[in-house]
């Protein structure tokens, strides 16, 4: 990724909600598979909707909360692409890539959460 949209939050975050969805096309489907993939598609371009939306909040403690949330997904994210990778040994690779770009943007909303609360406090 180039590093004006490793910065880009709102590129990286739909950029990483595309690799998802490309990824979850190429699984294959069964029962056990299924809700494993909607549940990973749903947490994972979630990600990117919330921090969207935090973008656009209308305060800065709405701000928090959404940041949080998108957060929250990142780290639910990171559980499903364990249970695909368990689920589908074949896909262990990629999901590990992915894995660890939910975990930096885990990391990323994590420090601009504490940022934020600290000029809250400040103020």
């Amino acid at each position: 990724m180039p590093n004006n949209q490793l910065y880009n939050l709102e590129e990286r975050t739909a950029k990483f909600g595309e690799s998802v969805i490309d990824f979850c096309k190429i699984l294959h489907k069964n029962n056990i598979n299924n809700p494993l993939i909607n549940q990973l598609v749903r947490s994972a371009t979630s990600v990117g909707a919330n921090y969207s939306e935090a973008d656009e909040a209308s305060s800065k403690k709405d701000f928090i909360y959404k940041i949080c949330i998108a957060k929250k997904e990142a780290k639910e994210t990171k559980y499903w692409l364990r249970m695909i990778a368990r689920a589908l040994p074949d896909s262990i690779e990629t999901a590990r890539v992915l894995w660890q770009e939910a975990q930096e943007l885990n990391l990323i909303f994590a420090a601009i959460v504490r940022n934020s609360q600290k000029s809250i406090k400040s103020e």
